[in-house]
C-alpha cells in the first residue's frame, strides 16, 4: 500500500512538472496560464485513463457483485489518492496565473489569501468533489467495506471515462481549434460519455445488484441500506449539475456557429 501511495505521489506531480517544462519550451508564445492549464488537463486525462482501465478490469473480473474481489481496487485507490491532492494545487495554480493574465493580480505580486479565497469561491464544487473522494471515498474503500462490493468500486472508477475528452476539448480551444470539426465531434463524445459513465452508471449498478438477487430494478433501493442510497445520491447530484452545464455550453456553441454561418450566407459571394 505504501509503495502505491509513493508511486502516485511521484508520478502525478512529476508529470505535471514535466509537461510544464516541455510546453514552455515548445510553445514559447504561450503564457504561464496557458502552460499550467494544458499541463493540468494532460495529467487529468492520464489519471482518468488509468482509472477507467482499472475500473473496466475490476468490473469484468467480478461475477458476484458483492463478494468477488480484485487487488486493483485498493491498489488504484491508494495510487490515485495523491492525484486528488495534487490536482487541487494544479487548479489553484491555473487560477492564479489566469488572474494575472486578466489583470486581477499584479505581475509582481505573489500568492495571497485573496487569491486563495477567489479560487475557493470559483471552483468550490470541484474542490469539494476532490476532497470527498480523498477524505471519504478512499477510507470507505480501504477500511470500511469489509472486502465487499469491489464491483461497485470498479464502476465508480469507470466514471472517469469522459474526463480525457473534456481535457481534449479544453486543449483544442487552447490551440485555437475550437471552430473545427474535430472539436465538434469531441463535444458530442463528451456528452455521450459523460451521460453514460457518470449518470447511467448508477441505474446500471442497481440493475446488476437486482439481477443477481432477483429483485426488480425499481425495488432495489428499498433492499439497500439508507447510507448506500444517500451516498450514491451525493455522488450523482453534482454529475447531473455538470451535465446540465455541458448541455448549456454545447447549445451556446451551436448557436454561435449557426449565427456565424448565417452571417457568411447573408454576405453572399464577393464580386470584383
Amino acid at each position: 500500500m505504501f509503495t502505491a501511495l509513493a508511486c502516485g505521489a511521484v508520478v502525478f506531480p512529476g508529470l505535471f512538472y514535466s509537461f510544464r517544462k516541455i510546453l514552455k519550451s515548445t510553445f514559447t508564445h504561450w503564457s504561464d496560464a496557458d502552460v499550467v492549464s494544458v499541463s493540468e488537463r494532460l495529467v487529468s486525462a492520464i489519471h482518468a485513463s488509468l482509472a477507467t482501465a482499472a475500473g473496466v478490469r475490476v468490473v469484468t473480473s467480478c461475477s458476484d457483485v458483492m463478494t468477488d474481489s480484485h487487488w486493483m481496487v485498493n491498489g488504484f485507490a491508494v495510487f490515485g489518492a495523491p492525484y486528488m491532492a495534487h490536482d487541487i494545487y494544479a487548479m489553484y495554480l491555473s487560477h492564479f496565473h489566469n488572474q494575472r493574465v486578466r489583470g486581477q493580480v499584479s505581475e509582481h505580486s505573489g500568492h495571497s489569501l485573496q487569491t486563495v479565497k477567489a479560487f475557493l469561491v470559483k471552483d468550490w464544487m470541484l474542490i469539494l468533489h476532490h476532497l470527498t473522494l480523498l477524505l471519504i471515498f478512499m477510507p470507505i474503500t480501504l477500511f470500511l467495506r469489509r472486502g465487499l462490493g469491489d464491483f461497485f468500486i470498479g464502476c465508480m472508477f469507470t466514471t472517469e471515462f469522459s474526463t480525457p475528452f473534456v481535457s481534449i476539448g479544453k486543449i483544442l480551444i487552447q490551440l485555437g481549434l475550437d471552430n473545427t470539426r474535430l472539436h465538434r465531434l469531441n463535444g458530442i463524445v463528451v456528452l455521450l460519455s459523460f451521460f453514460t459513465c457518470r449518470i447511467l452508471i448508477f441505474p446500471f449498478m442497481y440493475w446488476m445488484y437486482g439481477r443477481q438477487f432477483g429483485i426488480p430494478l425499481h425495488r432495489v433501493p428499498f433492499h439497500l441500506p439508507l447510507h448506500c442510497n444517500v451516498g450514491n445520491l451525493v455522488i450523482l447530484a453534482p454529475q447531473i449539475y455538470w451535465f446540465i452545464l455541458l448541455l448549456k455550453k454545447a447549445k451556446r456553441l451551436y448557436l454561435r456557429q449557426k449565427r456565424g454561418r448565417g452571417d457568411r450566407n447573408k454576405d453572399g459571394p464577393k464580386t470584383s
